[in-house]
């Protein structure tokens, strides 16, 4: 088989085996940000081999995972973190009550670069163990799906065998878990809001153009509703409207965004709210950029927090750095 490329359509691979494949695909697919598990047969010095030959331990097959990640999402030093959680690194040919070389375990990998991610894991790991880590770390050569009955075996099976101690799935459900962005109720809103800031985002207020804080902001960085923390707009979609307000084209999604009809002040516009803080941004107009979709989202800089690309890591928003690249 071909040596398979590690990025498709900005999606990343990697194979674990970990022993009995049944408990480690049933693990990795807890993780946010997997999007496909199946399991299989890798590096075998047979082609499309069954499970019966791989058993005999003549194939030199092991029994693995291949997982699809959003590496915008999790990154492959978490997934290391997790997967080394449900093996013993120093157990050779043996995971659980399985034995032999199809139970060893290994990583491998699709790309060099991510190898010296994956020693650095390792090395950090080693020091936790009195002896060697046995763990193999190489190339993916080849890797051939198990039968049908191997796939999703703990789905269809809840109660089937599993090396990897049940609750160790909550963990990986829970390791990479998205934020949960919450309104505060309004007592905790006027302590943590300016005035301006309270008035704008709760009462609907104005902030006067060219004399507010992010309208010719001009540095990378994420834009967050300043009463939940959740991210609302980037820098790659802002743009200088001359009005006197941050312009967007665009919100990161459109789901953040709640539109409605405003016709106070004897006028006719779109009014934009922040979907989960239910606080009032600004509005949106159809005189944007024609190259950018066309809408100018006209937004107070109140309703805002304006995290710096170099800040974004440090304050939780790490996963949204791509969208600085584009």
């Amino acid at each position: 088989m071909k040596q398979e490329k590690k990025k498709m359509e900005d999606r990343s691979v990697v194979y674990f085996a970990g022993g009995c494949f049944w408990g480690t695909e049933h693990f990795m697919k807890q993780i946010r940000g997997v999007e496909k598990t199946e399991v299989g047969y890798a590096n075998s010095n047979i082609a499309n081999p069954t499970y019966e030959q791989v058993c005999t331990g003549k194939t030199g097959a092991a029994e693995t995972v291949k997982v699809v990640y959003d590496p915008h999402t999790v990154k492959l030093s978490l997934l290391l973190d997790l997967y080394f959680k449900t093996i013993d690194p120093t157990s050779l040919n043996k995971q659980g009550n399985d034995r032999g070389t199809q139970y060893r375990t290994g990583v491998f990998y699709t790309d060099k670069a991510d190898l010296p991610v994956i020693e650095s894991v390792i090395k950090s790991l080693s020091r936790k163990y009195n002896k060697p880590i046995v763990t193999e770390v190489k190339p993916i050569i080849n890797f051939y799906p198990a039968e049908g009955y191997h796939q999703k075996y703990l789905d269809k099976n809840p109660g089937g065998y599993c090396h990897i101690n049940p609750e160790l799935f909550k963990l990986a459900r829970e390791a990479n878990s998205r934020p949960v962005y919450k309104k505060p109720d309004d007592a905790t809103l006027r302590t943590i809001l300016s005035a301006e800031e309270y008035a704008v985002t709760q009462k609907n207020a104005t902030e006067p153009a060219f004399r507010n804080k992010y309208w010719n902001e001009k540095r990378d960085g994420i834009y967050v509703d300043v009463t939940t923390g959740e991210p609302l707009f980037v820098s790659t979609d802002k743009f200088d409207s001359g009005c006197g307000w941050p312009s967007f084209s665009k919100p990161i999604n459109n789901a953040l965004l709640n539109e409605k009809m405003d016709l106070s002040h004897g006028m006719t516009r779109v009014e934009v709210r922040s979907k989960t803080g239910d606080a009032h941004l600004g509005h949106v107009f159809t005189d944007g950029p024609r190259d950018k979709g066309g809408l100018r989202y006209c937004i107070n800089s109140a309703s805002l927090k304006f995290i710096p690309r170099e800040k974004m890591k440090e304050e939780g928003y790490g996963d949204y750095l791509y969208l600085l690249d584009k």
